[in-house]
């Protein structure tokens, strides 16, 4: 496997979505699908084997939900990136998700092109959060911390409404007209200033103060 290639695990109870998922993520060459998982507490035993890259985590499952495969597989590997893949976007699966470490939240209605950007993302440090649960957190979080983007310039406030509107660092620079490097710098900031560990959070404290558009 080349350095440029991403190790991923698929974890799943039904057979049918992890074929359709390997089907699809199989023909992208820069996607190396390393094993499969079809319960939560496989996932944790298979993920401290193989050691992926990226995992994409179901929610609802038996014999171990993802939630909890989700904690389990970071509090020994916590520099893989988990993305959660499921139907359901309610406060009582979104938020525990999260809080468990998720880095990215997909639904299953995600286009394949879609799924295999999130990994790249994933990979590249850049979470994608999808626009309904973003929503969800926005109506439910809005105003539980405030204050703190005052402490951002103008265009640091810019970067961060981006990072809430789920951009790519190459996204930013491109509307922005700067360079990655100075995006990055930014992000850095941002997260610094408002006290947060990572874009996700950025993104989720952008939406919950209604920054975004």
């Amino acid at each position: 496997m080349s350095n440029s290639t991403i190790s991923l695990l698929i974890v799943d109870d039904h057979d049918m979505v992890r074929r359709g998922l390997t089907a699809y993520l199989g023909t992208q060459p820069d996607i190396a699908i390393v094993g499969e998982a079809s319960s939560g507490r496989e996932a944790v035993q298979v993920a401290q084997k193989l050691r992926p890259e990226v995992i994409l985590m179901d929610l609802l499952m038996e014999d171990g939900n993802g939630i909890e495969a989700t904690r389990d597989i970071l509090a020994t590997h916590a520099e893989c990136k988990i993305i959660i893949l499921t139907s359901f976007y309610d406060d009582e699966q979104v938020f525990p998700a999260l809080e468990a470490g998720a880095f990215s939240y997909l639904l299953k209605t995600a286009r394949g092109e879609d799924i295999a950007r999130a990994i790249r993302g994933a990979a590249a440090g850049e979470p994608v959060i999808e626009a309904k649960v973003a929503t969800k957190m926005a109506g439910r979080l809005r105003g539980t911390k405030t204050c703190l983007h005052d402490r951002l310039t103008a265009r640091e406030l810019d970067v961060l409404r981006l990072l809430g509107d789920g951009k790519t660092n190459q996204e930013i620079g491109e509307q922005l007209v700067i360079g990655i490097k100075t995006v990055k710098t930014h992000v850095s900031n941002i997260l610094n200033k408002l006290e947060l560990q990572d874009r996700t959070q950025a993104a989720i404290y952008a939406n919950r103060q209604g920054l975004v558009k």
